[in-house]
């Protein structure tokens, strides 16, 4: 029998991961809409995964306008990403209200993330060679893309890992590679295609993500060992003081930056600037927030090895 669905739990704090790592577009416009969005999907029955698939298909359409060097199409697209990701807030807010969260719905999550920004990559390139722009455009879209995987996927590491050391919400894990690579030897192709194919997706994700900040995996496999998922107040505390004035930085990585910029250069006609904005300012700035981190972790982790010595 499903779960019964008990209005008390039906807040909007309820809904957030951790109030100080939402950006400010989400705390005041997509959280409230992603709510009442989540609240209707409960009434009707709907689940989290179909939510996600709606907001993916709903991003695609609006990637694909933005094929048309007409600003009016334009908007449309626009008007639709902004629907996506309010779909993408209320599926996760489903999610925790219901206490649906599960690894599969965040892998699908994710990719459904994915192919709305890979709709946006290949439409915008299709729309400049079709006006005779040179091949070497491709070149340019590929290089961006692979600058805005790298950079979503640092900042979705930093974020989880602030939530598990930070964060009182239980029953909140933390994947490595290692233990992913162990469930995925376990599933079977033949019985289980699907879930061996996510799986598959999200060790190579989390592969990626532990590449590019190995001292904050250091961090988290020992103090995984010394504390057992329970961390103590004091390492509570000073993580959360040192990471958190990073935040606002890593939130120019993410979705809602993105958006709002490639937005504007879409108004001026000029979208091309978005993939040197990836290339150039984020990359940069990617690159100071992955050096600033790992200083940071490899500090905490000199703590954490001098209190399991004397202890």
């Amino acid at each position: 029998m499903p779960e019964q669905i008990e209005p008390a739990p039906f807040t909007l704090e309820a809904t957030y991961k951790a109030r100080e790592v939402e950006g400010v577009l989400d705390l005041y416009f997509f959280r409230p809409v992603g709510f009442r969005l989540a609240q209707f999907f409960a009434k009707v029955e709907m689940t989290p995964t179909a939510v996600t698939l709606l907001a993916g298909l709903v991003g695609v359409i609006g990637g694909h306008l933005f094929y048309y060097r007409d600003l009016r199409t334009n908007v449309v697209g626009m008007a639709l990403l902004v629907c996506a990701n309010a779909l993408d807030n209320a599926d996760g807010q489903l999610a925790r209200l219901t206490h649906g969260e599960s690894r599969e719905g965040r892998i699908i999550d994710s990719l459904a993330d994915h192919l709305v920004f890979v709709s946006i990559y290949v439409n915008l390139t299709l729309r400049y060679l079709v006006e005779g722009s040179s091949p070497a455009i491709c070149l340019l879209a590929l290089a961006a893309g692979v600058s805005h995987a790298l950079q979503g996927a640092a900042a979705d590491y930093y974020r989880s890992t602030y939530l598990y050391f930070v964060s009182n919400r239980s029953g909140l894990r933390l994947d490595s590679a290692s233990a992913l690579r162990s469930d995925y030897q376990e599933i079977s192709w033949h019985s289980k295609p699907w879930n061996k194919f996510l799986l598959a997706l999200y060790l190579n994700f989390t592969r990626q993500q532990e590449m590019l900040a190995p001292h904050l995996k250091k961090l988290r496999d020992t103090t995984s060992q010394l504390f057992h998922g329970e961390i103590p107040s004091w390492l509570r505390t000073r993580y959360r003081n040192l990471a958190s004035p990073m935040f606002k930085w890593w939130g120019l990585l993410m979705t809602n930056t993105r958006m709002l910029v490639l937005f504007a250069f879409l108004f001026i006609g000029q979208p091309i600037y978005y993939f040197w904005l990836e290339l150039t300012p984020l990359n940069l700035l990617f690159v100071y927030l992955i050096i600033r981190q790992e200083n940071m972790s490899e500090s905490l982790l000199e703590v954490a090895v001098r209190w399991r010595d004397a202890a």
